[in-house]
């Protein structure tokens, strides 16, 4: 009985690896998120029956343009230059001091004080500083489409690329405002053109897991008071 059992549990695990596609993966395929899906180009209204050769509800664009994209669905190219860097710094140094001495009398009631036993003083010091510095710096390309026209003539534009390498993968997206006169002739865009921009570069798998410490350590990080 538990020898058919287990071949039966066998024969259901290869049919169910058998089944599964290719990029599957260990944890199911990879779907991209909502957010960043292509924007694909709209089907084409119906033509009216105008009788005219030319219809502008196909698409125009004037002959000074090109083949700029400038319609929901066509791909540009976002060109990744960013690169900023910060620094900051702050110190304080304060010092405070003071003393208190009287002279007892020699004669009367008050003779039997001695010098030191009316002699006050006091001092404070403090010295504080602080300093914090910050770059980063992301190049390379990552073709995005555009999925809005707005009438002052700006595209939203979304894009993100997945790399599955051989050791993890890697997640790069973008998505931001693009005026149609950065675009340039062949279809490319700086990033610090792009307005209320949004770039993720993150990257999963057995490096990224080894470049960050485990979850035990992780947890005592956060209740240890020192």
């Amino acid at each position: 009985m538990r020898r058919a059992l287990a071949i039966a549990v066998a024969a259901g695990v290869s049919l169910g690896l058998g089944a599964a596609p290719a990029t599957a993966g260990l944890f199911g395929p990879k779907k991209p998120k909502p957010d960043y899906a292509p924007a694909y180009a709209p089907p084409p209204p119906p033509p009216p029956a105008n009788g005219a050769i030319f219809q502008a509800a196909n698409g125009y664009a004037a002959l000074t343009s090109g083949a700029r994209a400038s319609m929901v669905g066509d791909v540009l190219t976002i060109l990744l230059v960013e690169r900023t860097q910060a620094s900051k710094s702050a110190a304080a140094n304060t010092d405070r001091s003071g003393s208190l001495g009287l002279t007892p009398p020699t004669t009367g009631p008050l003779s039997f004080f001695d010098p030191s036993d009316v002699t006050a003083s006091g001092g404070a010091k403090f010295d504080g500083k602080g300093a914090a510095t910050q770059s980063n710096a992301l190049s390379g390309e990552i073709s995005v489409t555009i999925a809005a026209v707005y009438p002052n003539g700006t595209f939203l534009v979304r894009g993100e690329k997945l790399l599955t390498l051989n050791r993890g993968d890697e997640m790069i997206r973008i998505s931001g405002l693009v005026r149609a006169a950065d675009i340039s002739t062949d279809n490319r865009v700086l990033s610090t053109r792009v307005a209320d921009a949004r770039i993720s570069y993150a990257g999963k798998g057995d490096v990224a897991r080894a470049s960050k410490p485990g979850w035990l350590s992780q947890f005592f990080s956060i209740i240890s008071p020192f």
